[in-house]
């Protein structure tokens, strides 16, 4: 079957969507994309230019779309602090919604939302790309193979040059926690999926150095011990003086009973244990490098078919919103734990926004 959407947001991730996420989607009969909308009328013609959509079909009025366009889901890619009254809209029109990260800008916003959906009966899945990028997913695959015996703990290394005003995108310049909700909200989440289990404690620290043109903390060093005894560390950084892990070039490394298993630059190579050379270090690059999972769809273009597949009956989709909280809480309980100097029991603070509501 193929589902009719309605693409909400056209700016700088808008047009990811339109020229990378939807096309091949659209080319696999998965999807019709029948409007789009976006509140900056300058921002219509990359609908028409990518999507092939006639001008009546590219709408500053987000109500008026769907009303006059019959459609099976939407699609939410913009600013977070705006997602719930998106989610409002698609709820009113009875549409499915496939949104952008984080659910929202807050945990209770987030915790909201996902009770909306679930009284309203309707499906709402959350774009977690990085974690469906291809050398994630390898990193993933590899690491539950048995291979490696128990998991002792992770690193992720994130390190950016986006110190200027404007240079991530203008409107993180000026929200508050820019880092946690707009970027590390990836990379804790890859964490967590790693581990395989949820996560109970988390400590944070979250500054931004004078040099850093932001309003909000750019800058966190992150520790998280989950329920399976496993632990995480995470630096992440949008203010250094040069990005040596960028965005979707992070290091991820995991330490087991076993071996060491790198990813440094979407390359993964493995160390395996070996008792008679413990006393010899060795160096990234030295190690035995595997070959990245094969695939013709990742990020959000897997996450679309994943979805449409859910619509269709098939399997839940792993990012769906219920179980998406756990992101969301993750980031917020990062936030709290540097706002008050001490480590944050994750699940108690979800549990706290869900009774809230």
């Amino acid at each position: 079957m193929t589902y009719r959407m309605i693409q909400i947001g056209l700016g700088a991730m808008g047009l990811h969507w339109c020229d990378v996420a939807l096309p091949p989607n659209i080319d696999d009969g998965l999807i019709e994309v029948v409007a789009a909308v976006d509140i900056n009328p300058a921002a219509l013609p990359v609908a028409q230019e990518s999507l092939g959509l006639h001008p009546s079909q590219c709408y500053t009025d987000l109500h008026k779309a769907m009303a006059e366009n019959r459609a099976d889901f939407c699609t939410i890619v913009v600013p977070p602090a705006q997602h719930e009254a998106v989610v409002d809209a698609a709820l009113a029109h009875d549409l499915h919604i496939l949104s952008e990260k984080p659910i929202a800008d807050t945990l209770a916003a987030s915790v909201r939302i996902a009770d909306k959906v679930k009284r309203a009966g309707v499906k709402m899945g959350v774009t977690m790309s990085h974690r469906f990028d291809q050398d994630k997913t390898s990193f993933r695959e590899e690491l539950r193979s048995g291979r490696y015996g128990a998991l002792d703990y992770l690193v992720c290394h994130l390190t950016c040059d986006l110190r200027q005003r404007g240079s991530w995108g203008a409107f993180r310049h000026e929200i508050p926690h820019p880092l946690m909700i707009e970027g590390a909200v990836h990379q804790l989440d890859m964490l967590a999926d790693l581990a395989g289990a949820l996560c109970d404690i988390l400590y944070a620290q979250t500054w931004n150095p004078a040099w850093g043109e932001y309003a909000g903390d750019s800058q966190a060093l992150v520790t998280m011990q989950f329920e399976n005894g496993s632990r995480a560390m995470f630096e992440g950084a949008c203010t250094n003086a040069v990005g040596l892990k960028y965005w979707e070039q992070e290091t991820i490394r995991a330490e087991c009973e076993l071996g060491t298993l790198l990813l440094n630059g979407r390359r993964l190579e493995r160390f395996p244990y070996d008792p008679s050379t413990q006393r010899i270090a060795k160096f990234e690059g030295e190690g035995e490098p595997l070959p990245l999972l094969p695939g013709r769809k990742w990020k959000n273009s897997w996450l679309i078919e994943q979805f449409v597949d859910w619509l269709d009956g098939g399997e839940k989709m792993e990012t769906n919103i219920e179980d998406n909280l756990q992101s969301v809480a993750l980031i917020f309980a990062a936030i709290e734990s540097s706002r008050t100097g001490q480590p944050v029991k994750v699940q108690d603070l979800l549990t706290q926004a869900m009774e809230s509501l």
